[in-house]
């Protein structure tokens, strides 16, 4: 059984996400492949990871595929909005339509039955077929298909309540009837992705889970069932034994017995790098196990009760030793990193670099202030 050490799954995956080597395909969707997914619950956090990872783009270039619709912006694993290639949609479409349907946190009376989802998830793919839709409108649109019950006004939601059907959302997209659309405004739209490729179909569900599987590994592997378990928010059971059905290869990483794609054991040199890594990049969110990414004071520093992504980090050979914070200003754009540890002049130097490139991809002119960031996550 191979044996491989925390450092040599900081430098596979820098490797891997393009952070330390090139993209195979150098584009904004090859990018995106090679993260197996970019978190997009923050349009602008996409932008930035992606095009950090694509020498010589900008935000404007992310934009642009989302247009050209080599990328779609979906619901992906945990329910959270991911860039996802158009051209993977139908592998991870079916992927996720075959996790375990957790059970609805929604009380009796405010959740669905199976088949009354099943009819909303139809209204959706109905409604859509026609066209993009703001959410209001497709609130018109399923209630006159599905029923008036679809209209109760029972989710509590943001000191509201929303319509019952709401919660078939996620449901929806992973049946491959519902994408975001084109913004109208400040108005998100929905979309059904045959509108963008009639001959789009989710992939069956052992086509879709060996390529789904194989893209995780591939991004994120060594990896546990635990490991694969919590990125997906689905039980470490079903994760088991997905993986061993899956073909793989197992082995050592410091005395745990974790699973790579089979024959996929090499390590590359590590790399003397220095990385600045925006909100809720893919990789901060999906490394495991955290404490190889985020040691020592990393974890009280740049993680929020455990969970990654709250911060922008600074990533030295692959562990987080600091956070950072952009404010804009016009054509202007102030970077305060904030840094521990031993930080010479060629991790300065390297830092520098990171922070012209940066500028390049928000398009602005970068100032960069080497003192703590005082403000809390999210900000």
């Amino acid at each position: 059984m191979p044996a491989l050490t925390g450092r040599d799954l900081r430098a596979r995956r820098l490797a891997r996400h393009a952070l330390t080597a090139p993209p195979a395909d150098p584009t904004p969707a090859g990018v995106v492949r090679a993260m197996h997914g970019a978190h997009a619950q923050i349009l602008s956090a996409a932008e930035m990871s992606v095009a950090l990872r694509l020498p010589g783009s900008t935000r404007q270039t992310v934009r642009d595929a989302i247009a050209d619709g080599s990328l779609t912006k979906t619901f992906g694993p945990r329910g959270t909005v991911h860039l996802v290639p158009t051209a993977d949609l139908g592998v991870w479409t079916g992927a996720l339509a075959a996790l375990p349907t957790p059970r609805s946190a929604f009380a009796d009376d405010v959740r669905m039955s199976a088949e009354q989802t099943a009819d909303v998830v139809a209204a959706i793919s109905e409604a859509l077929l026609e066209g993009e839709l703001t959410v209001d409108e497709l609130d018109r649109e399923v209630v006159a298909r599905a029923g008036s019950w679809a209209g109760d006004p029972v989710m509590p939601a943001f000191q509201t309540f929303w319509p019952r059907w709401r919660q078939a959302v996620g449901a929806a997209s992973h049946a491959g009837v519902l994408v975001f659309g084109a913004d109208r405004g400040r108005k998100v739209t929905y979309v059904h992705p045959r509108r963008r490729d009639p001959t789009f179909a989710p992939a069956s569900r052992e086509e879709a889970l060996r390529a789904f599987l194989h893209g995780y590994l591939r991004a994120y592997g060594p990896a546990t069932p635990g490991h694969l378990a919590r990125w997906l928010s689905t039980s470490v059971e079903w994760c088991d034994s997905v993986l061993r059905a899956a073909d793989v290869e197992e082995v050592s990483v410091d005395g745990e017995a974790m699973w790579v794609n089979a024959g996929d054991t090499t390590v590359p040199t590590p790399a003397r790098s220095v990385r600045l890594l925006p909100y809720f990049d893919a990789l901060s969110v999906g490394f495991a196990p955290r404490e190889v990414m985020f040691p020592g004071y990393a974890a009280e520093r740049a993680l929020a009760r455990g969970q990654a992504g709250n911060y922008p980090v600074v990533v030295v050979d692959g562990a987080v030793q600091g956070v950072w914070h952009q404010r804009r200003a016009g054509r202007r754009v102030q970077v305060t990193v904030e840094t521990w540890g031993r930080f010479g002049a060629q991790r300065l130097r390297q830092l520098e670099e990171q922070v012209a490139r940066l500028g390049e991809v928000l398009e602005a002119e970068p100032v960069l202030a080497l003192e703590p960031v005082r403000v809390g996550p999210h900000a």
